[in-house]
């Protein structure tokens, strides 16, 4: 099982302290926010592509792809009723997926809530359609570079859009494309009403890509949530993915959760496997 984490975590430090950090830890994948890298990605040029590259190889790191993709954006939504808006976001998602490539990566998680929620008195329907014709815009390019859109469903705290791995599906299929499929996040799968390793089981051939966290918005093993199962399930499954801790409460410091959080898995994993 390959390990990663959201560089976002690391606010602050810059590209090289955060890979070194990172390997050091015992990490070997590095998952990327773009807005926390050094400009929108039309601004960041074929050399800083390349140095953030080497510089994570270097350091025996591979920068797995892309997430919170509309994140600290404006003009951007992909349910949005203005036809502008829509074509707008689907160009940034080609951006993207080719910053993504430049990068070495070849994954992007589409959670980014608030980009996605339903406007008012908008049927689910409506928006389906609406986001499908926004991917598909974007998919011709994004196969080319051989980069996946993982759709994330999230909570209904976050979104009124996409809040299962059901709804995910229902878009996916939409979308018809190889290079658009489910991710999978913890935090958002415990408010689904099935257990976790089910929707593993249940989903396991669309899903590309795995968040693992707590419903406390920290990281594994600093919840409630025991990954035995998640971990056992994951295996069983075939999933031979990307296994990326993504947090949201930094408050015990950077070092700490992901120090943490790699050695819970980790141990749970060793346990996992007698």
């Amino acid at each position: 099982m390959k390990f990663a984490i959201c560089q976002e975590l690391f606010e602050g430090w810059d590209w090289e302290k955060q890979c070194q950090f990172i390997a050091r830890t015992g990490y070997t994948g590095i998952e990327v926010a773009p807005f926390a890298l050094s400009g929108p990605p039309k601004s960041i040029t074929a050399d800083q592509r390349a140095r953030y590259r080497s510089v994570a190889n270097e350091n025996g790191l591979e920068i797995i792809g892309l997430h919170w993709l509309l994140a600290r954006t404006q003009g951007l939504h992909l349910t949005s009723r203005d036809e502008s808006v829509r074509r707008a976001t689907s160009d940034y998602l080609i951006d993207l997926a080719d910053l993504c490539a430049d990068l070495g990566g070849d994954i992007m998680v589409f959670g980014s809530p608030l980009q996605r929620n339903l406007a008012d008195g908008m049927s689910r329907d409506a928006g389906l359609d609406l986001a499908t014709e926004v991917f598909r815009a974007a998919m011709p390019r994004i196969a080319e570079r051989n980069v996946t859109i993982c759709m994330e469903p999230l909570t209904p705290k976050e979104t009124n859009f996409i809040n299962t791995c059901a709804d995910a599906a229902e878009l996916i299929e939409r979308v018809a494309s190889p290079y658009f499929m489910l991710h999978q996040d913890v935090k958002a799968m415990l408010s689904e009403s099935e257990p976790i390793p089910e929707l593993i089981q249940k989903w396991r051939e669309l899903t590309r890509h795995f968040h693992v966290n707590d419903s406390n918005l920290l990281g594994p093993g600093m919840g409630e949530t025991d990954y035995h199962p998640i971990l056992r399930a994951l295996q069983d499954s075939g999933y031979d993915g990307w296994v990326s801790v993504e947090v949201f409460d930094y408050a015990p410091g950077c070092e700490h959760i992901a120090r943490a959080s790699l050695q819970y898995l980790k141990e749970t994993l060793a346990d996992v496997a007698q």
